[in-house]
């Protein structure tokens, strides 16, 4: 089943729902406001920003992806597929990320992936066609259905980022594991992804970026 994406209008309504059965929550929302919807356009240059972003902060992908755009001339499958390895490590990309984006953008072309079709595809499905993609892993897939695709109820649990905020904000003693953070995210559902806003609101309003 697929539900409504998130707009303005239910975030607000998620919010106010994540808050009222979270005391530790509500208190975030309360001293830093509500977070940004923080949506995406879906496509491919979308999911390369992703990619990017993996391990690193987001100020570093940024430049990475300035520095693909600029060798690519625009970041589009045929542009990127058209590029060597070795131009893509030129441009800044690791060997690995040069690979992945390089592996994204042939099977756009090939027609293996269809990102347009994945709108119309419930989370697990869309989920399943991209991780087939080597590069692609679960938190890769997830952050593109909380952000471009606008999922409700998606948990990428293997973000730092929400580890660190949850460990403060639930004020547990070590930053949890992923099956601790699922755990603490199920009682959030159907509202997960925007529990995840919340807790990123937080980690960046509190002067807590990643390095």
């Amino acid at each position: 089943m697929i539900v409504e994406p998130l707009s303005a209008i239910s975030l607000r309504v998620a919010v106010a729902e994540i808050g009222a059965r979270d005391a530790d929550m509500s208190a975030v929302v309360e001293r830093y406001g509500p977070p940004p919807l923080w949506a995406r356009r879906p496509g491919f240059s979308t999911l390369i920003r992703i990619i990017l972003e993996q391990q690193v902060s987001l100020r570093s992908a940024a430049a990475a992806y300035t520095r693909l755009q600029a060798a690519a001339g625009r970041v589009t499958p045929a542009r990127v597929a058209s590029i060597s390895e070795r131009e893509l490590r030129a441009a800044g990309l690791t060997r690995q990320k040069a690979a992945y984006c390089r592996g994204l953008a042939s099977a756009v072309v090939a027609g293996g992936l269809d990102l347009g079709r994945l709108d119309g595809l419930p989370d697990d499905e869309v989920r399943s066609a991209l991780v087939e993609l080597p590069g692609i892993g679960l938190w890769t897939a997830d952050i593109y259905l909380l952000m471009a695709l606008r999922r409700p109820d998606v948990w990428p649990s293997g973000d730092l980022a929400l580890a660190r905020a949850l460990q403060r904000v639930k004020r547990l003693r070590r930053a949890p594991g992923e099956d601790r953070m699922a755990g603490i995210a199920r009682t959030w559902a159907p509202w997960r992804a925007v529990a995840a806003r919340v807790l990123w609101h937080f980690y960046l309003s509190s002067g807590r970026r990643t390095a």
